[in-house]
């Protein structure tokens, strides 16, 4: 190996996917955590319409063990990642019998799937189900009456479309999601900003609903694309401006449900199925655990072995970064619904020494326009002009005078999903014929 060689988990913005694979190969404990929409899957504006490679699906099998997703969306229901899977598919019986579900946690971090389709919903009581099956319904009313009371121009028949579409049914995170509203409203700024704040509103109403039920520590609402959070540890929404839609998805969900704590869950079954032992109990689960990264860090190195904590390669494509001024200087609210699993991922790997590796989607080529794309450059070597040059990233997804963001992003793919699935693949099979040579 050169002297000058630099470890992937030492870089930032690498374009090197063949060191990559290298690793992900030849290291025996390796655990990746995925994202879904934007890494595998183009982001589009009606969930309905997403669609899955079959290819990336067969792949995950050879990575059996050792490949978890982490989301904020669901397996179940008819917006769920597993309806998608069985479309793709064509034989629902297929998929379950040779266990072709995405294992791990969806719903931010509370329900948990293994790859044959069994679900269960971890800490979670029939109380806050019950308050939950009655969100979409009110979500569906408050839009009904925002457009009766704001006169954006729209056809009736349009609005009901795009009710129909905004509203997402999750059992565990109704939301509504206004990718389809700014789409009808890009030339009426003002007004789909009024509808981002009437959606703020409606939130903050469910809130209050739930503490007079009794449900006070119940639920939080998670904002995406959001800017970090407040002094109050709220999320803070992103007002559209201009093309960037800002926030789009307003999501209610129940507290304890953040990614970042998903990662200690994962991590608990990864070293279950590794040693027949759970470190953090066989019935820990994100409402259990604090939520403070020191606190996550001080419970893993408590009760985590070090001789086994795996390389864990965290992969996500939602990091923000936004400038504020004030008072004439400069502030950064830094936010996106992959910044926390990915930073904990970061801090994990720093205090194992485990080496563990930050992956970046870059997903601005979807069709939801609220993505910052990487800037690349074509470097040419002053003394070999004919050389087709070195292609390297010069500005990630953040502001680029956020130099102070600890969050670094060590790999990123800047051609999106369609670039990842194919490294993917090639990471499943260089594995796979490693572990299993013919």
């Amino acid at each position: 190996m050169s002297a000058t060689y630099t470890p992937l988990h030492q870089r930032s913005l690498s374009l090197d996917h063949p060191e990559l694979i290298n690793l992900i190969s030849n290291q025996q404990h390796i655990l990746i955590i995925q994202d879904l929409d934007g890494v595998c899957m183009k982001l589009v504006k009606d969930p309905l319409t997403r669609v899955i490679d079959k290819s990336y699906l067969e792949a995950t099998k050879l990575f059996e063990g050792h490949f978890f997703v982490l989301t904020n969306g669901e397996h179940i229901g008819k917006r769920g990642v597993n309806a998608i899977i069985e479309r793709t598919l064509k034989n629902i019986d297929l998929v379950q019998d040779k266990g072709f579900y995405l294992p791990g946690l969806a719903g931010g971090g509370v329900q948990w799937q293994d790859c044959y389709g069994n679900v269960s919903h971890l800490g979670v009581s029939e109380e806050e189900l019950t308050f939950l099956q009655q969100v979409p319904q009110k979500i569906e009313k408050a839009l009904i009456e925002f457009f009766q009371q704001n006169n954006c121009g729209l056809e009736e028949n349009k609005i009901k479309q795009g009710i129909q579409l905004a509203v997402l049914d999750n059992k565990v995170s109704p939301t509504v999601n206004l990718n389809i509203f700014h789409e009808y409203l890009q030339y009426q700024e003002d007004s789909y900003c009024k509808l981002q704040l009437a959606m703020k509103i409606l939130m903050d109403n469910l809130q209050e609903q739930a503490k007079y039920q009794g449900l006070d520590n119940s639920f939080f609402v998670h904002y995406a694309p959001n800017l970090g959070k407040d002094v109050q540890g709220q999320e803070i929404m992103q007002i559209a401006e201009g093309e960037d839609s800002g926030t789009t998805d307003f999501q209610f969900m129940l507290r304890g449900a953040i990614k970042e704590v998903g990662v200690l869950v994962i991590l608990n079954r990864y070293f279950y199925n590794k040693t027949g032992q759970y470190p953090l109990g066989e019935s820990f689960n994100v409402r259990k655990s604090p939520k403070e990264h020191q606190k996550l860090l001080k419970l893993i190195k408590d009760n985590f072995d070090p001789m086994q904590m795996p390389t864990i390669i965290g992969v996500g494509d939602t990091v923000t970064s936004k400038a504020k001024e004030i008072n004439g200087q400069l502030t950064f609210q830094r936010g996106g619904s992959d910044r926390g699993f990915l930073q904990i991922i970061q801090e994990i790997g720093k205090e194992f020494k485990s080496g563990n590796v930050t992956v970046y989607i870059d997903s601005s080529n979807g069709e939801v326009k609220n993505r910052k794309p990487l800037k690349l450059k074509k470097f040419i070597n002053p003394e070999n002009r004919d050389s087709p040059g070195e292609l390297r990233v010069i500005r990630g997804p953040g502001d680029h005078r956020d130099q102070n963001d600890s969050l670094i992003l060590n790999v990123v793919f800047p051609e999106g999903y369609k670039q990842y699935i194919q490294f993917f693949k090639k990471a499943a099979t260089a594995r796979y014929k490693n572990n299993y040579p013919s």
